[in-house]
C-alpha cells in the first residue's frame, strides 16, 4: 500500500476521537440532566410535609441518595451554637447499639458549628480536628459538610461520609449539596414554625386543662399527678419531677412520673439542680445533669435537665423539673419558655385553688359561728327559762309522784343544755386543714379503745376544751386518758366506761373515767394510779380513785388551767 493509499484514513481516526469525546460529554449532559431533575425532585420533597422530623430524616436520605453516601447525618443548632437535634442515616440497629451517645458538636462538627462554610475532604481522619468521635462510632473515610442557612440565620449542618466505591466527593457533589441546603433551611424554618405553633396548642390547652380542673374543685394530688404526666409526655421527657420545700433548706419529690421510687425523696436546696431554679426563680437547663454532679430528685441515671419555678418572684412554690437519659439531646430554649410559662400558669392555677378552698372554709366556719350563736343566745336560753320555770313549779307540787317527775324532766333539760353547749365548742373547734384540737384528740383515744375493750366507751366533754386548755396541761390530761384506759382494759374486766371531760369558766379542769368492772382491788398494785397523781399534783390539782357503790371504779382527775 502507498503513502497515498493511507493518507484517506487519517481523517476517519479524528473523526472517532471527536465522537468518543462527543458521546462522553454527551453522557456527562445527560447525567447532569439527572441529578438535576433528582435535585428539583428532592427539593420539592423536602419541602411537601411540616412535620419537622420526618423532614430531617427525609433531608438527610435524599443527600446520601444524590451524592450516592453510605453514611448520612443532619446536625440542628440552637442558641449559643448547641447541637440539639442529630438525625443519622444509613446506620444499622447493630451500630446504632455499640454507639455510646451522638455527637455533642465537637471535632469537625465543631468546626462547622463554629465556621458554617461547606467543607470537603478525601479522609476524615487527615483533618486536625478530626477528634470527639464517640466511642462505638463506625469508621468514615470521604467526608463533604455543607451548613443549612435561612438569610444570615445557620440552622445546622448536612454531614456526608464514605462515598461509595471509594470514591472522593467532587465539586459538582458540594454544589448539588449546598443547592439542596438552601431548599431545605427554608423548608426547616417553616416547619420550625409550624411545629412550634401547634406545641404552643398543645400547651395552652393541657395548661387551660389544669386550670379547669384546679379550679372546678378537683383533687389538687391527682390533678398534680396528671400534670407531671403531661408535661413528661409533651416534652418527650424520660422523668417528671415535682417538688416542693419542707423548709429552707430541702425541696422533697411530691409527684413524679417516668421513674418508680422518687416520691419522698428529698434534696438539698443549696448545690442541686432544683435548687437553683427554686432560689433564684429562673428557668434552668443543663446538658448533663450527672457531669454537673447535680440532681433532680433521687439518682436516675439523667443527662440533659431543665428545671422550672412553680410562681415568679417571692411567690415561687416548687420546683417542676424534668430529665431526659444520658446520650439524648438537650431541652431547646423554646421547650424550656414552653415549659416556664405551662409552670407559671400552673402556680396561679393553684393558688387560686387554694384562695376559693379557702373561701369555702371561711363561709363554713361562719356558718358554724353563725349556729353557735344561734343555739347559744335563742336555744339554751329558752331551755334554761322553761328549766327554772319547772324548779319553780316544783315547791308548788304536794303530790310526790308528780313533784318526781318535774325534778326528771328539770335534769333532762339540764343535760340538754350541756349537750348543746357541747356541741356548740364543737363548732368553734379547728377544722379541715388545722391541727386537730383537744377535742378531737380525746374522741381518737377514747375510739381507739373500742378495739381493747369490746365495746365503745361513752364520752363527753364540757367547755372550750380546744380554745382555753394549754398545750402543757392538754399533754398531761391525754396522757392520763391513755393511762386509765389502759387501766379498765388490763384489770377492770367491764362491759361498760364512761369518760368525762369538761372545763369550767373558773380555769378548772376535770377529767373522770368510771366503769362498772371489779373496781380497786383493796391491797392490790397501784403505781399505775400514783402516775396519775403524780401528774395531778405537778400541775397543781387533785387525784381521787374511788369505788362505786354499784361496782366498778370511778377515777377524778382535777387540774387549774390557768
Amino acid at each position: 500500500m502507498t503513502l497515498g493509499e493511507s493518507h484517506p484514513l487519517l481523517p476517519s481516526m479524528r473523526l472517532d476521537e471527536l465522537l468518543a469525546e462527543l458521546q462522553n460529554r454527551l453522557e456527562a449532559v445527560l447525567s447532569t440532566r439527572d441529578r438535576v431533575h433528582a435535585l428539583l425532585e428532592a427539593v420539592v420533597l423536602v419541602g411537601s410535609d411540616l412535620e419537622l422530623e420526618l423532614m430531617l430524616r427525609r433531608i438527610v436520605e435524599t443527600a446520601t441518595t444524590l451524592v450516592d453516601a453510605s453514611y448520612g447525618a443532619l446536625g440542628l443548632v440552637g442558641e449559643e451554637n448547641a447541637m440539639v437535634e442529630f438525625i443519622p442515616v444509613g446506620l444499622t440497629e447493630d451500630q446504632i447499639a455499640k454507639i455510646e451517645h451522638w455527637p455533642h458538636g465537637l471535632g469537625l462538627l465543631g468546626l462547622l458549628i463554629k465556621k458554617p462554610e461547606p467543607l470537603r475532604m478525601s479522609r476524615i481522619s487527615d483533618h486536625p480536628e478530626s477528634y470527639g468521635f464517640p466511642p462505638g462510632h463506625p469508621p468514615m473515610g470521604s467526608f463533604l459538610g455543607v451548613p443549612l442557612r435561612v438569610r444570615d440565620e445557620v440552622l445546622g449542618n448536612l454531614y456526608l461520609t464514605e462515598k461509595r466505591g471509594g470514591l472522593e466527593f467532587d465539586e459538582e457533589d458540594e454544589e448539588v449539596v449546598a443547592a439542596l441546603a438552601t431548599a431545605a433551611g427554608v423548608a426547616i424554618a417553616n416547619a420550625r414554625l409550624y411545629e412550634e405553633t401547634r406545641r404552643r396548642e398543645i400547651w395552652l390547652q393541657a395548661s387551660t386543662e389544669v386550670t379547669t380542673c384546679l379550679l372546678s374543685g378537683e383533687d389538687v394530688d391527682g390533678v398534680l399527678a396528671q400534670l407531671a404526666t403531661r408535661v413528661r409526655e409533651m416534652a418527650d421527657a424520660d422523668v417528671t419531677v415535682i417538688l416542693f420545700p419542707t423548709g429552707e433548706e430541702t425541696l422533697r419529690v411530691e409527684y413524679s412520673d417516668g421513674v418508680d421510687g422518687l416520691v419522698g425523696q428529698e434534696v438539698p436546696v443549696l448545690g442541686s439542680f432544683s435548687g437553683e431554679a427554686y432560689l433564684t426563680a429562673q428557668p434552668h437547663t443543663v446538658n448533663d445533669l450527672g457531669g454537673k454532679g447535680l440532681r433532680i430528685g433521687g439518682d436516675p441515671p439523667i443527662g440533659p435537665a431543665a428545671a422550672v419555678p412553680l410562681g415568679v418572684g417571692r411567690s415561687v412554690r416548687g420546683v417542676l423539673a424534668l430529665g431526659r437519659r444520658e446520650g439524648r439531646m438537650p431541652f431547646t430554649p423554646g421547650m424550656l419558655r414552653m415549659l416556664h410559662g405551662f409552670a407559671g400558669q400552673a402556680a396561679i392555677a393553684l393558688e387560686l385553688a387554694e384562695t376559693r378552698k379557702d373561701a369555702e372554709r371561711l363561709g363554713l366556719l361562719e356558718d358554724r359561728d353563725r349556729i353557735a350563736k344561734d343555739l347559744h343566745d335563742v336555744v339554751i336560753q329558752r331551755l334554761f327559762a322553761v328549766a327554772m320555770t319547772l324548779m319553780s313549779t316544783v315547791r308548788l307540787v304536794d303530790h310526790p309522784e308528780a313533784t318526781t317527775r318535774l325534778q326528771h324532766g328539770i335534769d333532762e333539760l339540764d343535760e340538754t343544755i350541756r349537750q348543746i353547749r357541747s356541741t356548740i365548742f364543737a363548732f368553734q373547734a379547728p377544722r379541715e386543714g388545722a391541727d386537730a384540737g383537744l377535742r378531737g384528740q380525746i374522741t381518737t383515744l377514747v375510739a381507739g379503745a373500742r378495739a381493747r375493750l369490746g365495746f365503745q366507751p361513752g364520752l363527753r366533754m364540757d367547755g372550750a376544751l380546744d380554745n382555753e386548755i394549754p398545750d402543757p396541761v392538754a399533754d398531761h390530761l391525754l396522757a392520763v386518758l391513755q393511762e386509765a384506759l389502759s387501766n379498765v382494759v388490763r384489770h377492770a374486766k367491764a362491759s361498760r366506761a364512761d369518760v368525762s371531760v369538761k372545763s369550767t369558766p373558773d380555769g378548772l379542769l376535770t377529767l373522770a373515767v368510771e366503769d362498772n368492772g371489779v373496781g380497786i382491788p383493796l391491797n392490790g398494785r397501784r403505781s399505775g394510779l400514783r402516775n396519775l397523781q403524780d401528774r395531778a399534783v405537778r400541775l397543781g390539782g387533785s387525784f381521787t380513785a374511788d369505788r362505786v357503790s354499784t361496782g366498778g371504779t370511778k377515777i377524778t382527775w382535777s387540774v387549774p388551767y390557768r
